[in-house]
């Protein structure tokens, strides 16, 4: 059997030979027999019949021609009502089969094999914010058949909004998506002491403040300008492969021709090779795989309308308070917008205690956002840590799905869109451009390169939040460090360009000793200091 462009090496090789031996077994003998070509009854199937020299047809002859008409082979002109068999001449005719196309055969790839030409490695990638969509992005730009599945194409995530400024040559981000350059950062103490932080910052390094919405819809839109489709539905669930090259069968409700927020959305399901969980803390890809669960917090924002005169003061500056009043583990924050502030709070340890610190925020920063209208309400869950499986087979998980949310900073915007990138990258090279199935070990391959490369910050982020934000006292000790210069540079060169600093072994050792003697002071003070108030 044999297809035009499709060679019997594309197929899995265990299967083909297994099919193979058992037709062959079934086959008489044709040692002594020629073949002749017959014009094929299936469209575009090149076959042969065996055929006697004997000028008479034989039975013998007849029934190799029908042990190949059981192979899908049949010579016949058209098929016929009845099945039953008849002698014309003194030669018995077998029944005939319907006629099959090559359209309707499953073609089944193992990892490894390229695939028949014109068939390309499908990708779906379920979630469109940064992960999602940086994903891909890279996918449908290098040649991968991409499939973008997003619920909400105007979702605002309650996020702080800060992007370092590595992402934006990075990602090729245009300038006008960034609201604000942050180049002053205001720590504020349990006791309303301000400690500002920026003076090491050179004249054209800043923090850049987004929006959500406006980010995600961009490297959305660039992604299906590169050829990725997009399809706006409910990622439902998804089939797993019951066999090794079979495909993940996603289900969706498609919003595409609907509106509002009743949507209900046309069921319908998708094919794929390989399947990119970016659909957030909540994945379902995650429960999908049996990924295991991890803790996340609750982020709690208000997007508020002040006046202006307030705003000025907010022009090139973000805030973070810490206190037992606006977070028992985290921090809480004022972030400017385009036009607004983003007033908020998270933690993990009191989730339903959220709401009594969103008002300690708006307690404390009162001086600054008194008057404020707040124009939208926001909250989502924020994971703490990677889940213990990332990779089943041929599915992985990216950004939050995944659990790349930094300790002490929260920071996750850049780490999503970078981990969706780095997947995709790997997908595409061990795929080569998209021609040849992958495997799980493929994709391996980019978790130990993710982990070796970013490891050590989760790592230092994770060792500080369990040192600072523990208690009060600590947390007075973390403001108080933040007036170093050593500490500010450090800070923000990590930050800005996605490194661990700290080459200075001089400078580790004196900032060592700084801390010890910084949270030993403030954890035996006998007396606390008096609370500030805020001009």
């Amino acid at each position: 059997l044999k297809a035009p462009g499709i060679a019997p090496s594309v197929l899995c090789p265990n299967l083909y030979q297994s099919n193979m031996s058992g037709v062959m077994a079934a086959m008489p003998s044709l040692a002594s027999v020629r073949t002749a070509p017959v014009q094929p009854a299936v469209a575009g199937v090149a076959a042969h019949v065996a055929v006697a020299p004997s000028p008479a047809p034989s039975a013998s002859s007849g029934l190799a021609a029908g042990g190949l008409a059981a192979v899908g082979l049949a010579a016949t002109a058209a098929s016929r009502r009845s099945r039953r068999s008849s002698l014309v001449k003194g030669q018995r005719v077998l029944p005939t089969r319907p006629e099959r196309s090559l359209s309707s055969a499953k073609v089944v790839v193992c990892a490894g094999v390229n695939f028949p030409e014109g068939r390309k490695l499908r990708v779906a990638v379920v979630g469109g914010g940064p992960a999602g969509a940086s994903a891909a992005d890279q996918l449908a730009k290098d040649g991968v058949e991409t499939y973008l599945i997003e619920r909400k194409m105007d979702n605002c995530k309650p996020c702080g909004g800060a992007i370092p400024l590595c992402m934006i040559d990075e990602f090729d981000l245009p300038k006008d998506i960034v609201d604000r350059q942050v180049r002053k950062m205001t720590m504020i103490s349990p006791t309303n002491k301000e400690v500002q932080i920026g003076q090491t910052l050179k004249d054209d390094e800043f923090i850049g403040m987004v929006r959500r919405e406006v980010l995600d819809d961009f490297l959305r839109q660039r992604a299906k300008t590169n050829g990725a489709t997009l399809i706006n539905g409910l990622f439902m669930g998804m089939t797993l492969p019951e066999k090794k090259g079979d495909s993940y069968v996603l289900t969706y409700n498609d919003y595409e021709d609907e509106e509002g927020n009743s949507r209900k959305g046309v069921k319908k399901t998708l094919e794929v090779d390989v399947v990119i969980g970016a659909d957030g803390a909540n994945s379902r890809v995650a429960k999908d795989i049996e990924a295991g669960d991890y803790e996340y917090a609750i982020a709690f924002q208000e997007r508020m309308k002040i006046p202006e005169q307030k705003m000025d003061y907010y022009k090139e500056r973000a805030e973070m308070y810490v206190g037992e009043d606006v977070s028992p583990d985290f921090y809480a924050w004022v972030f400017p917008k385009c036009d607004h502030v983003a007033v908020g709070t998270g933690t993990v340890i009191d989730k339903k205690g959220i709401q009594r610190y969103q008002q300690g925020i708006r307690d404390r920063a009162a001086p600054r956002i008194d008057g404020g209208e707040i124009i939208r309400v926001e909250a989502h869950p924020i994971p703490e840590h990677p889940r213990p499986w990332r990779v089943k087979d041929r599915a992985i998980l990216v950004g939050d799905a995944a659990g790349y949310v930094t300790k002490c900073s929260g920071e996750g915007i850049y780490f999503a869109a970078k981990s969706g990138r780095m997947c995709a990258e790997t997908i595409v090279k061990n795929s080569k451009q998209g021609v040849r199935m992958i495997d799980e070990a493929d994709l391996m391959e980019h978790l130990r390169e993710w982990d070796g490369k970013y490891g050590p910050t989760y790592l230092v982020l994770d060792l500080l939040q369990k040192v600072f934000y523990t208690s009060d006292a600590a947390r007075e000790s973390f403001v108080e460090l933040c007036e170093e210069e050593y500490v500010q540079k450090v800070t923000f060169d990590s930050y800005l360009y996605k490194t661990v600093q700290g080459n200075d072994p001089v400078g580790d050792l004196k900032l060592g000793w700084k801390t010890l003697s910084s949270l030993y002071k403030y954890n035996n003070q006998k007396t606390p200091d008096p609370m500030r108030t805020l001009a």
